[in-house]
């Protein structure tokens, strides 16, 4: 195993072809991530009356693909080889990057959760309290990613004033060192992405049971119970196209550094940089949509409960059991 300390990898990342599809696409993700965002931003306080608690996850979600695309325009220009950024401004892109990539992945999680508990236990008062803590639960997260990236950057300042020389400086051309160390490897992996992909899993097997089981949607031409279950699916295989090569190239890096791993692991960074662009595509169209087959069961769910009070039933059913 070669040491990460004396590895080299001149021109790793400065090939013609490479630097072609790392501009297109970091651009491509910056426009298009840019303007959506934005425009959901502008959806979103537009209808702030009918504001639901998983709106207030997902105007955090927002700001965070903002604030994660306008660090691209940075990549962009060290990958065009018009010149080398200041070493401030590459560290401190890197540190808002990867902060709000986490802050991404927790939100995606919350905001999955959040749509389970509310269809699979629609009358649950303790449910309903619970998700009035929205904003608390999205500063818990904020305060979680900014402490626990604040030590890369504090580390990186600390190495680079260590160097006798910076000649040898390559903005977003150098090895990870920190987040291949074993304490934040670990903790990148298990709570950075291990238990959110296991409660994204479990909530949308949690929604698509409970909608499967659902009398009133399975009876209903208003509700689309397939669209509904593929759009679930759709989501979940988003959040793993984009999060888990990632993640298996920085586990795969920290045990075999090497110039072809590290090109790997750069790619995969870029991967997970097109969420920021398919989140506000994606979780509008479910938003509307379990919009619609929340409101319709509610109905259903009114009309259950008059029934059975004129009958002297005091016998609650929920349409979707879990």
């Amino acid at each position: 195993m070669s040491s990460p300390t004396n590895m080299t990898c001149p021109n790793v990342t400065f090939q013609n072809p490479e630097q072609a599809v790392f501009i297109g696409v970091y651009s491509v993700v910056f426009i298009f991530g840019l303007t959506l965002n934005l425009t959901a931003l502008v959806v979103f306080f537009r209808n702030s009356k009918s504001r639901s608690h998983i709106i207030v996850y997902m105007i955090h979600l927002a700001f965070a693909d903002i604030l994660l695309v306008c660090t691209l325009p940075v990549r962009i220009y060290f990958h065009s080889r018009l010149g080398d950024p200041h070493p401030i401004i590459c560290e401190i892109s890197g540190l808002i990057m990867l902060s709000n990539m986490y802050s991404s992945i927790f939100l995606l999680t919350c905001i999955s959760f959040d749509r389970c508990i509310a269809v699979c236990f629609p009358l649950s008062s303790r449910v309903r309290e619970g998700r009035k803590k929205a904003w608390c639960v999205c500063l818990g997260i904020w305060i979680l990613t900014i402490a626990t990236s604040l030590p890369i950057y504090i580390k990186k300042k600390q190495a680079n004033m260590n160097k006798s020389n910076t000649e040898n400086f390559i903005c977003f051309g150098g090895f990870p060192f920190y987040a291949t160390e074993t304490a934040p490897l670990v903790s990148t992996l298990i709570i950075g992405f291990g238990i959110p992909l296991i409660v994204m899993i479990l909530s949308s097997w949690g929604l698509i049971r409970a909608i499967s089981k659902s009398t009133a949607v399975q009876t209903s031409d208003l509700v689309d119970s397939a669209k509904i279950k593929r759009m679930i699916i759709t989501n979940l295989a988003i959040f793993l196209f984009c999060f888990l090569p990632y993640h298996i190239m920085l586990l795969i890096l920290s045990y075999k550094p090497s110039c072809s791993v590290l090109t790997a692991y750069r790619y995969s960074l870029m991967v997970a940089c097109l969420n920021a662009m398919l989140d506000p595509v994606a979780y509008y169209f479910t938003t509307e949509t379990f919009r619609r087959e929340m409101e319709f069961e509610a109905v259903c769910k009114i009309r259950q409960m008059n029934s059975h009070s004129s009958d002297g039933n005091n016998r609650s059913r929920a349409p979707l059991t879990t």
